[in-house]
């Protein structure tokens, strides 16, 4: 036994036991930690230095341009912000919520084209591991430097998932270099190859994939599928047919979706002969109405187009595969169909024996898939009308896809009045497809939704969602207006306790914001 396990020994068993050579009595502990300490120094200096590391392969270059100061001290509170723990008891406070403010800040940065401070990487870095709807915009900012440094983390592995594996991707005009990582490369890699090479150049893209497609698994084969919906057009066409034969369903469904979003293609008019063999006008006793008969099978060629014919639990299999037909069918084929009516006319045609819904429904999904605006309209109708007598559909979640399709201008006036006639409870999702910042008119009606709330005395957090993208998107120009907000109302008797204060609260970091928003920008376009 040497020194040292003499030591740990007297140490294990207590100086009383066992103590130190050379020690006794009262001594005995303080001797064992002199001792204890004279053979640390010993041991460390012993230790012969191992073999230098490989020095690390130096970050590249990013040639953008330096942030600005102002905005380089803004981005270290954003960050700071985004980890700071949050407020006691639930209640938000007056000041402005930094976490939801750098998404915003982030997007305007990327925009301007500056590059991120070596210093922020790792917060940032942190921040988009943390939230991963921050990871597009945070990953652009960060750029190949932050892309280097996720190398040297286990952490930050996410970030090199889709980007190359940690390095820059070919200049998609290279050809040799494209050619290269897409027969070498990892699934993430390629993914991501292919989509910077078809938002280039679409037939190049198309081509790509062709050459591989037969040796690739089934689930890559979907994944790289569904990168053709960028600048999908009629030439994709022969491709996605012969995918139609594919061995997965999966695959064989994406490509009557892409296929079905071409309405000159030879899937669409088979779907719109099935489509229309379904649906009809009678002109019978003296109105005019439609008439639905949905397929009594599933066919081997419908199958082969894509259709599913088995429905989810609790879905009729005709109103399933019904629906399947008409969403797949070109919607310029209805008005030939309809003695040459329009989308609104047709839309308002009664519906026998209860398919309105489904027909409806299926339409919208038509007008979503193929972004036409005409039906789209249609099927919103009027945005004063009562959900349950309008157009279309009832549903929420399909009127914000039917919006999605429409200018932003006009997107935007049908959510303002419909928020004027039916008030905040139901537009947070219609909100949400509104191009950011809200234009003035759709702003303008948010806020005297508010305020009627405050008004009839309800607690904000009732409008909690929509406070929170009011926050993050009406135009700070609006801050002026929003202060008489923010003094303390008299309480009414019928009044929420309280609620007038709370309310006031919500104003007040409603302003703030505003204001933090307007010096962001500010500072991203300073010199």
């Amino acid at each position: 036994m040497d020194a040292w396990e003499e030591l740990v020994t007297s140490a294990l068993l207590g100086t009383d036991r066992k103590p130190p050579a050379g020690s006794a009595g009262d001594t005995a502990a303080v001797a064992l930690l002199d001792a204890a300490a004279v053979h640390t120094v010993r041991r460390r200096a012993g230790l012969r230095p191992g073999p230098a590391a490989a020095p690390l392969e130096a970050a590249p270059e990013d040639g953008r341009r330096p942030l600005p100061d102002a905005a380089r001290r803004r981005l270290a509170q954003l960050l700071a912000g985004r980890a700071a723990p949050a407020p006691s008891g639930g209640r938000r406070g007056a000041a402005p919520d930094l976490a939801e403010l750098l998404p915003q800040w982030l997007a305007a940065a990327n925009e301007h084209g500056y590059r991120a401070p070596a210093a922020a990487l790792p917060a940032l870095l942190d921040a988009a591991r943390a939230r991963t709807d921050l990871r597009p915009q945070a990953l652009a900012f960060a750029g190949p430097r932050g892309l280097w440094l996720a190398r040297l983390n286990p952490e930050w592995k996410f970030a090199l998932r889709g980007a190359g594996g940690g390095g820059a991707l070919p200049d998609p005009h290279d050809g040799d270099a494209v050619l290269a990582l897409w027969e070498e490369g990892l699934f993430a890699e390629r993914v991501a190859l292919l989509s910077a090479v078809r938002a280039q150049d679409p037939a190049r893209g198309r081509e790509l994939l062709a050459s591989t497609w037969g040796e690739e698994r089934a689930e890559d084969r979907l994944m790289f599928l569904d990168s053709l919906r960028a600048g999908l057009g009629p030439a994709d066409e022969e491709f996605l047919e012969a995918a139609l034969s594919d061995r997965s369903r999966n695959v064989r469904a994406t490509a009557a979706e892409l296929l079905s979003a071409l309405p000159a293609s030879a899937l669409a008019a088979r779907m719109a002969e099935r489509a229309a063999s379904c649906v009809s006008l009678d002109r019978t006793e003296g109105a005019e109405r439609i008439v639905v008969e949905a397929p009594h099978e599933c066919d081997a060629g419908m199958r082969n187009d894509g259709v599913v014919p088995t429905p989810p639990t609790g879905r009729g299999e005709r109103s399933w595969w019904l629906g399947q037909l008409v969403e797949a069918a070109p919607l310029d084929c209805w008005p030939r169909r309809f003695g040459g009516r329009g989308p609104e006319e047709i839309v308002a045609l009664p519906v026998t024996d209860d398919w309105r819904g489904e027909l409806h429904a299926a339409w919208c999904r038509a007008a979503v898939r193929q972004r036409n605006a005409d039906w789209s309209r249609a099927l919103l109708g009027s945005p004063a009308a009562p959900q349950a007598t309008g157009p279309g559909t009832s549903s929420l979640a399909e009127r914000a896809q039917l919006l999605s399709t429409l200018p932003a201008e006009e997107r935007a006036a049908w959510v303002a009045s419909f928020i004027a006639a039916h008030g905040l409870s139901e537009a947070f999702q219609l909100l949400g497809v509104c191009a950011v910042p809200w234009a003035e008119p759709l702003g303008r009606a948010v806020v005297d939704a508010l305020d009627i709330a405050r008004d009839a005395g309800s607690y904000p957090w009732s409008f909690s969602g929509v406070m929170g993208l009011a926050e993050r998107c009406l135009s700070p120009s609006a801050a002026p207006q929003l202060a008489a907000l923010t003094a303390l109302p008299a309480e009414a008797e019928d009044a929420s306790p309280g609620a007038g204060g709370y309310w006031s609260e919500a104003f007040r970091r409603l302003v703030s914001t505003l204001e933090l928003r307007a010096s962001m920008h500010a500072e991203l376009v300073s010199p």
